[in-house]
């Protein structure tokens, strides 16, 4: 089944929504008109929540998968998950009704940075205070009592998704049945939070940083962009996909001329910057990487052991043999210290984007696991 893209732009607060989704759904919009409190004690006046549905709910309200998506995505799984929410896979419209939200802080519909601040009346640009993943997964919550919904058969995410899985279990111990957590980790150690601080350095060094625009430092985002596809994917994977057709450079048409500087992996790099400047924007991206590093699940609980111990769903581990962000030994204390779950390691040469494009191994993974 081939998922067809059809966007409308209806202002810069509203830029890149989506809608005319596949199986006739729309994103939708909750709006929660009471004060929202962060925390680091900041209020947000209101907060607005977009999402996607699949399928139907039934009556007892037991088919619910919620996905929690990465960093740069938005709620519309069914656009950036190839293969899975079609007949037969785990995000079976058919028999499951799927649940994704928008993260805070984004800029596909969730309050954001380009939203209105209501004390000003204008977007709030670098104003949008600084939010943690608990921050995140709160939000997701008054969604789900906004819905009805109580409980999850099952509760998955990948990156930074699967922070907001980890959270959510902690927080709500009864609320998911059953989590899968995918090329993740319990809290974001110094070699990730690095490759972060360095995209920001990136967005900073651009003069256009601090000015109250939507198009503000894109040139500093698309470097960012630049840093942030190394970590998802690494050597092994750049070195199969972006190898040069030949060992001589590139020839120039016009001139007639070779140039031995030029190389394929330049212009891919320079193509994902422009990509990511062309459906986000760099205050959103800045708040996000903030955020990735706020995560510690045992922030302020204890000990990772007690607080991955007290997780009451079964779990599903998956790691990705390559991925060098959060490599397979980022995965040991969740398989270790959660009590009921199942751990697989996926082979794949794309490292941390192995999420995104081995979606027939993680198919066959999590069916099994949803009908064990």
């Amino acid at each position: 089944m081939k998922n067809n893209l059809c966007r409308q732009k209806t202002g810069v607060a509203d830029s890149f929504r989506y809608f005319c989704r596949i199986y006739g759904k729309k994103m939708k919009i909750y709006s929660h008109t009471e004060p929202f409190e962060l925390e680091s004690g900041k209020k947000l006046g209101h907060i607005d929540i977009a999402y996607h549905t699949f399928g139907r709910l039934n009556e007892s309200h037991s088919n619910v998968i919620w996905v929690c998506h990465a960093l740069t995505a938005n709620s519309d799984v069914a656009d950036w998950w190839p293969h899975t929410v079609e007949y037969g896979r785990f995000l079976d419209p058919e028999k499951y009704f799927v649940v994704c939200a928008n993260v805070l802080g984004s800029h596909y519909g969730t309050t954001g940075p380009l939203s209105t601040d209501p004390l000003t009346g204008e977007p709030y640009y670098g104003d949008f205070p600084e939010f943690t993943v608990r921050d995140i997964v709160n939000v997701h919550r008054l969604l789900a009592m906004h819905l009805g919904i109580v409980s999850v058969e099952l509760l998955i995410g990948s990156s930074l998704g699967g922070f907001q899985c980890m959270e959510w279990c902690v927080m709500c111990p009864d609320f998911a049945r059953r989590v899968a957590l995918i090329a993740t980790t319990p809290v974001t150690r110094p070699w990730a939070a690095a490759f972060n601080e360095s995209q920001r350095m990136a967005i900073e060094a651009d003069a256009g940083w601090g000015t109250r625009s939507p198009q503000a430092a894109m040139a500093g985002m698309a470097a960012a962009r630049s840093i942030a596809l190394l970590s998802y994917r690494g050597g092994r994977a750049y070195d199969l996909t972006q190898a040069d057709d030949d060992a001589g450079g590139t020839d120039n048409a016009a001139t007639g001329s070779r140039t031995l500087f030029c190389r394929r992996v330049h212009s891919y790099q320079r193509h994902q910057g422009d990509k990511i400047c062309g459906r986000f924007n760099a205050y959103s991206y800045y708040r996000l990487s903030q955020a990735v590093d706020s995560h510690d699940i045992s922030r302020g609980r204890g000990t990772i052991a007690d607080v991955l111990g007290s997780v009451r769903a079964k779990a599903l581990v998956v790691a990705i043999s390559s991925d060098i962000l959060f490599p397979p030994s980022d995965h040991r204390e969740l398989a270790e210290y959660i009590p009921q779950v199942e751990y697989h390691q996926i082979d794949s040469d794309f490292g941390h984007d192995g999420f995104l494009i081995e979606h027939e191994k993680l198919n066959t993974i999590i069916l099994k696991f949803l009908q064990s």
